[in-house]
C-alpha cells in the first residue's frame, strides 16, 4: 500500500513539474492614454498595455474625428469633418507592450487652412488582438 501511494505522488509531482502550463492573460490597459494635439495639426496617442501573457505582439488601432474650426471655435461647414485612424503592431516584453501612433488628417475638403484648426474628438483605442477599447470623447 506504500509502494501504491508513494508511486502516485510521485507521479502527481512529476506531471506538475514538467507538463508545460499555459500562461493566461489578462490583458487590460494601464491608465489614460496621453493623447496630444501637435503644431501640424495631428493627434499622437501613446500609452501602455499589459496582463498579455507571452504574446509576441498585439495590435493596436486609434480612431478618431477631426474637424476643421476657425478661431472663433466654429465649425464653419459641416463637411470640414472626417475620421482618421491609425494601426501597429507593438512588440510584447515581459507580458506588457508600449504603442505610439499618430493621426494626420490630410483629406479633410475643402482644406483646412490657417488661421482655422484641427479639433479632434472622439478618440477610440482598440487593442484588435484582444478586443479591448478606451474611449475618449475629448476635444483635443
Amino acid at each position: 500500500m506504500r509502494r501504491l501511494l508513494l508511486t502516485i505522488v510521485t507521479a502527481l509531482f512529476a506531471s506538475v513539474l514538467f507538463v508545460p502550463h499555459a500562461v493566461a492573460g489578462n490583458p487590460h490597459f494601464v491608465g489614460d492614454a496621453t493623447i496630444v494635439r501637435n503644431a501640424d495639426n495631428s493627434l499622437t496617442v501613446s500609452g501602455k498595455l499589459a496582463g498579455l501573457g507571452n504574446e509576441e505582439q498585439v495590435d493596436v488601432r486609434v480612431t478618431a474625428l477631426a474637424e476643421c474650426i476657425n478661431p472663433g471655435s466654429k465649425k464653419p461647414q459641416a463637411a470640414n469633418k472626417e475620421s482618421f485612424s491609425a494601426e501597429g503592431q507593438f512588440p510584447v516584453q515581459n507580458g506588457k507592450a508600449e504603442y505610439e501612433l499618430t493621426l494626420v488628417a490630410t483629406t479633410i475638403s475643402p482644406n483646412c487652412s490657417p488661421p482655422m484648426t484641427i479639433r479632434w474628438s472622439d478618440v477610440l483605442i482598440e487593442d484588435l488582438t484582444h478586443n479591448i477599447s478606451q474611449f475618449y470623447p475629448g476635444p483635443f
